[in-house]
């Protein structure tokens, strides 16, 4: 990298540390700002007509902040999974609020009633965006996509995928703040890394805070109309291990992990995030 590069990414790291250490885990606060992630466990079966009647009824579903609708191709989650992420900026409220609202209405309850025997099971979790999103400016978080959801610039489509990078780690109150510390430091290598791929994005960090705890989430997104993003994906992999300060964070990082995983998502036609 050049010197202004190894400059700009040496600042950054400094104000994404201060973003990282303070970052909160606690929805105590009604008016925080969330993140959902719903996961519909589908009968194989079923699935085409789930999807089908999901894709009819998709204007009423953004009707709640929707930043991604989309399907397993490979990975941790089950096949056959619909898995959605909503970011509500002004939080628990607005969720309760706005859920209630959706409810109440007649085409909703429709839908609902033709996709409820297509469900085996279904999973809600809360998260919250990591403060370090907010200071790198290649992480666009969630909240972004809904609102330029119509931008045809920023709706790659095609061959576009979205990876989720899960890390399970281990009890303690210190163990994401740690983590968050060390990701802040070696992120900037990775995203500089040479050879990285045109259209590999971090969306968000997200840090759990109802459900299984003390997890992490990566979103990336890989890929578009002129490109397959297996194969983008794969070219900013082999790129982020040829970053010295990404791999030995990834090395502390490993310490505080108990389990890691990836799952590789197909976006819905009417996913904003694709």
């Amino acid at each position: 990298r050049s010197a202004a590069a190894r400059s700009s990414s040496r600042i950054l790291t400094t104000r994404c540390l201060a973003a990282a250490m303070s970052t909160t885990t606690s929805t105590s606060n009604p008016s925080s700002p969330i993140v959902e992630l719903r996961q519909n466990q589908l009968h194989p079966a079923a699935t085409t007509t789930y999807t089908k009647n999901t894709i009819q009824s998709s204007d009423l579903r953004k009707t709640l902040p929707l930043a991604f609708f989309g399907f397993p191709e490979t990975g941790s989650i089950a096949l056959n999974t619909a898995v959605h992420l909503y970011h509500y900026p002004e939080g628990t409220r607005q969720r309760k609020d706005e859920r209630a609202a959706l409810a109440k209405k007649d085409e909703w309850k429709q839908y609902l009633g033709g996709v409820k025997e297509c469900m085996m099971q279904q999973k809600s979790e809360i998260f919250v965006e990591a403060g370090l999103v907010q200071d790198f400016e290649q992480v666009t978080g969630l909240e972004y996509w809904i609102k330029n959801e119509n931008d045809g610039s920023m709706n790659s489509g095609g061959e576009s995928i979205v990876e989720l990078r899960k890390y399970q780690l281990k009890l303690g109150y210190d163990t994401v703040p740690n983590f968050l510390k060390l990701y802040a430091q070696a992120l900037p290598s990775k995203l500089n890394a040479i050879g990285t791929h045109p259209t590999t994005q971090l969306i968000t960090i997200l840090v759990s805070d109802v459900g299984s705890l003390n997890i992490v989430y990566e979103v990336w997104k890989h890929g578009g109309e002129s490109s397959c993003g297996m194969e983008a994906m794969e070219q900013s992999r082999q790129a982020s291990r040829g970053a010295k300060e990404w791999r030995t964070g990834i090395a502390e990082i490993a310490k505080l992990a108990t389990s890691f995983d990836t799952t590789i998502l197909k976006p819905a036609a009417f996913s904003p995030l694709q």
